[in-house]
């Protein structure tokens, strides 16, 4: 009988050994994985802040002299340097060398839907018409427009918004937009330039074609010019098709990746305007976290002072 007692009171200790092990180790696994979050979070804060500061280091270059042999030009280049325990890639862009949805004349936007869309003239005539009618405050269809009969006659729930794009992705919501001729189009479209026409300075070799009687052997020589030109660090060339651009307002579209050392990243994406008062240099537009990493520089792409390169 006892030997039965001392049997059964060895199983239940072993028992008990596997559920105070089992217990532990649950214990143990719990905290290692709060211990990686909390690691991660400090990380994320980190590369976020180191982000955020680099925008307005960006935007300090950017607003440089031009006369700086090392000045910051928004044309795409990407610039990196190291920062304590993160690799930081920087690039801004001029959205003033974009076609503005809003304020552009309907025949750059023609030009536009014919050349980088590949429309035919009558579909981008009407898909001009549609835009048009998607953005203006009225209810009266344009000719080759749509208003909200159409769009109910089309199936959809909503209606013209009757109101300036507040994004470029809207444009995605006007009638007879499909997602592959979307595709093509928004790289070169803005709602944050505000001119009728675009800066040649910084227009993609598409979006100058576009523009009515602009030819390509006259869009390469300018292209050819204006790279000689920022190259030497000289005022670019007049572009020779008259009336595309005036009062030219620097608009920034920033792209900051930070890659951390423990494998954390963080993406801002911003536009910003120069301001005209002095008490707000500055002024935000548009300010989200990005996704993804896109751009791109090895080491050495870098300058042995760390202070920033210029990859193309």
């Amino acid at each position: 009988m006892k030997s039965q007692m001392r049997g059964v009171a060895l199983i239940l200790v072993l028992w008990l050994t596997v559920l105070l092990t089992v217990i532990a180790g649950g214990f143990a696994y719990g905290m290692r994985n709060e211990a990686l979050a909390a690691r991660n979070s400090l990380s994320w804060a980190q590369a976020r802040s180191l982000a955020d500061g680099a925008v307005q280091r960006t935007v300090f270059e950017l607003m440089r002299p031009k006369v700086s042999p090392d000045v910051w030009a928004p044309d795409g280049s990407v610039h990196v340097w190291d920062d304590a325990d993160a690799r930081i890639a920087v690039s801004a862009i001029d959205e003033s060398g974009k076609i503005d949805l809003n304020t552009a004349p309907d025949n750059l936007l023609k030009g536009f839907l014919q050349t980088v869309g590949e429309l035919d003239s009558d579909t981008a005539a009407r898909l001009v018409d549609v835009i048009g009618d998607w953005k203006d405050v009225d209810d009266l269809r344009r000719p080759n427009g749509a208003e909200a009969p159409e769009y109910q006659a089309a199936g959809l729930t909503y209606k013209p918004a009757n109101a300036p794009f507040e994004t470029v992705f809207e444009l995605q919501r006007v009638l007879g937009m499909t997602p592959a001729l979307f595709a093509k189009l928004a790289d070169n479209l803005t709602v944050h330039s505000r001119m009728a026409g675009v800066n040649p300075m910084y227009a993609s070799r598409p979006v100058l074609l576009s523009i009515p009687g602009a030819t390509p052997e006259v869009v390469d020589t300018y292209i050819a010019q204006r790279r000689d030109a920022l190259a030497a660090k000289l005022p670019p060339p007049l572009f020779p098709v008259p009336g595309i651009v005036v009062n030219v307002v620097n608009v920034w579209r920033i792209r900051i990746e930070v890659a951390m050392n423990d494998g954390v990243s963080f993406v801002r994406e911003t536009v910003v305007r120069q301001g005209t008062d002095r008490k707000r240099l500055v002024v935000v537009l548009e300010w989200q976290e990005g996704s993804g990493r896109v751009l791109t520089a090895s080491t050495d792409q870098r300058d042995s002072t760390g202070d920033g390169t210029r990859a193309r």
